[in-house]
This record gives structure tokens, C-alpha cells and sequence, in this order.
């Protein structure tokens, strides 16, 4: 904190989160400038995201005078304190400061030259190998889940529906008891990225899971979410609890290696399901199917992740000269022949 207020001037909105440390003023703009983003029809994951950027933004312009004095160069030194955060974090945090200058310009907040400070940054789609798990680890962390006790019962049927069915994080955690179809054995859910809803087979083991923790897991509440938090105030996941604690909880207790430099949330699972179900020869189309992607190109970047099926892709380069070899020594020997055939006709003559 000490190092970024000497580089930057202002002690940075991250280590300090509320929003109610906002100025008055600017409390107000961040409040209008997420009703025009709902107004637009943002996604709700959207729509929390440039909220929390824009808040950071205001509470940087705070230390600089504030939003009056908001130039080109109050937005060049807010873009340099992202320096350190992953590429696609920061791709992600200059679009949502675009899109609040965009709102303040036409408020009249900014002048409208402001949005030329904003650095281009091009995207980089699938640039990135994903992580996934050996099925031997997932194995080995589902076997060290102790379904003896209420959060276990609760953290296994979790587990068991991103393995198994590749569900997002966000959906398991708004997951209801109206989304399962018990007589036909399907689970239907509306996707919270996507919009689109999804129909998957309620897997035997996946479905008893879940059965168990409702019976003999799940505290005793009014919610329509299936999966509730165990400490007070009981209750469902926000959008903002995170369940990866979950995995390396489990993950520790099975010791299986996790490492800062290894992704290792909830979606590493979705990760390794769509791997092995390229490796097991699954259409791409049906992968894209069942983890609920808009394109087949959002599910070919899998294809990374597979030494197997990278393998299949790599060009040995001593086949070309195995077959030149391999064709040479068959024009010699049919020359060869030919010679032989031709001596033989020439003897049989005389």
C-alpha cells in the first residue's frame, strides 16, 4: 500500500472496497452509471463488474481533485496503477473505464476528448493454456471429501455437478429445486453468463449427491437455492462468494499439490471435463452443448490442455525423408527389374 502510494499519489480503491467511502458526489455517479448500464441491458456479471471499476475510478479522481478535474492525464495515471494485474484483467477494467466515460461524457461530466486517453488494448482470445486435473486428482479430492458431516455432504454434490456436468460456479450457486427434472432424470438452468437455458442428464451419482445433502446436509430454510452456507446468517451464496475455497480445501486434505502458479478454482473442473471428453473423441459440438458455450471456438481452445491431442497435430520431420527413401529404393528396384527382364529377353534370343 506504502509502495503504490508513493508511485501513484493515492492510497488505490483495492484495499479498500466499500463503496460507501465514496464521496457523496461520487457515490451518486456510480449509482447512475449502474442504472444506465441495466438500462442497456448489460449482463448482471457486467453490470457488477464496471460498477466496481467505476468506483475505483471515482475514488482514484477523488485524491486528484475529482471528477472536475478529470483529464487525459488523471486517466493515464489511473491506467498506471493496473500494472501488475493479468492481461486480461487489464483488458477487462479499460473496457468498463471506457464505458464510464463514455456515461459521464454524456452526462457532461467529461469532455468527450477524455475517451481518447484510454489506452486500445487488442484482445487476446484463447491465448491462454487452460489448467486442468489428472483424473487420478479428481479422484483422489472427491475420496477425501467427508460426506459424514453436513459441509461435506454440501461440498462433494458441488464438486460432483462441475466434474460431471461442467456447470459454472455461479449456476450451482443459484442452482434451485425447481431446475431438477426428478421423473425424467434432467436438470434444467437458466445459464447466468450465456441467458440461454441448458438441458443436462441428472447422472445417477451426481442426482444421489445431491439427494443426500438435502436430506441429511442442508439446514433447514424457506430458500429456492439448493446449496445454502452453513455459518449465520444461513442463507444462499451471494454472486460474490467464491467456492474454490472449497476445492483446495478438499484438495489439501487429499494432497493433491496446489500451487500459486496453477489455476486451481471450480472452473479448472469445467477445464479438465471438456479435455477428457476431447480425448474420449466427444464432438466439439456437443461439448459446446453440454458446457453451454455460444461457439465451438470457445470450446476448441480445450484442445491445449491435451499433450494426446497435441501430439496428434505435431508434424514428424523425418517422415518426409523416410518416404523419399522409401520411394527411391522402389524406382531402383523397378529399374533393377527392368534391366534383369530386358538381360533375360536379350539371352533368350541369342
Amino acid at each position: 500500500m506504502l509502495g503504490d502510494y508513493a508511485v501513484h499519489g493515492a492510497v488505490l480503491r483495492r484495499y479498500s472496497r466499500s463503496i460507501s467511502r465514496l464521496a457523496g458526489g461520487g457515490v451518486d455517479t456510480v449509482a447512475r452509471f449502474q442504472a444506465w448500464l441495466r438500462t442497456a441491458d448489460r449482463a448482471a456479471s457486467t453490470v457488477r463488474t464496471y460498477t466496481t471499476v467505476a468506483g475505483e475510478f471515482v475514488a482514484f479522481l477523488d485524491t486528484r481533485g475529482g471528477m472536475a478535474r478529470c483529464d487525459g492525464g488523471a486517466v493515464e495515471a489511473f491506467v498506471a496503477t493496473l500494472a501488475g494485474y493479468q492481461f486480461k484483467t487489464v483488458e477487462q477494467k479499460l473496457c468498463a473505464l471506457r464505458s464510464f466515460l463514455r456515461f459521464a461524457s454524456g452526462e457532461g461530466l467529461v469532455g468527450a476528448a477524455v475517451l481518447d486517453a484510454v489506452a486500445a488494448v487488442t484482445s487476446r482470445k484463447q491465448t491462454r493454456i487452460p489448467s486442468i486435473w489428472d483424473p487420478a486428482e479428481v479422484t483422489k479430492i472427491l475420496d477425501a471429501v467427508d460426506r459424514g458431516n453436513p459441509c461435506g455432504k454440501r461440498d462433494y454434490a458441488i464438486i460432483l455437478l462441475v466434474t460431471r456436468l461442467g456447470l459454472r460456479g455461479i449456476d450451482i450457486k443459484r442452482l434451485e429445486f425447481s431446475d431438477f427434472d426428478w421423473p425424467g432424470n434432467r436438470l434444467s438452468l437458466s445459464q447466468a453468463k450465456t441467458g440461454h437455458r441448458v438441458w443436462l442428464p441428472l447422472l445417477k451419482d451426481v442426482g444421489w449427491a445431491v439427494i443426500d445433502y438435502v436430506r441429511s446436509g442442508r439446514p433447514v430454510s424457506d430458500c429456492p437455492q439448493v446449496f445454502l452456507r452453513h455459518t449465520a446468517p444461513i442463507g444462499p451464496f451471494s454472486d460474490q462468494d467464491h467456492l474454490h475455497q472449497i476445492l483446495v480445501k478438499h484438495a489439501r486434505a487429499a494432497h493433491v499439490p496446489v500451487s500459486e502458479k496453477r489455476r486451481h478454482g471450480m472452473h479448472s473442473l469445467r477445464h479438465s471435463l471438456a479435455t477428457r471428453l476431447l480425448e474420449d473423441g466427444t464432438p466439439v459440438e456437443q461439448i459446446a452443448d453440454i458446457l453451454g458455450h455460444q461457439s465451438v471456438r470457445s470450446t476448441g481452445v480445450y484442445l491445449k490442455s491435451s499433450l494426446g491431442l497435441l501430439a496428434k497435430c505435431a508434424l514428424d520431420p523425418d517422415r518426409p525423408a523416410a518416404q523419399d527413401a522409401a520411394q527411391d529404393a522402389a524406382q531402383d528396384a523397378a529399374q533393377d527389374a527392368a534391366q534383369d527382364a530386358a538381360l533375360d529377353a536379350a539371352g533368350a534370343s541369342r
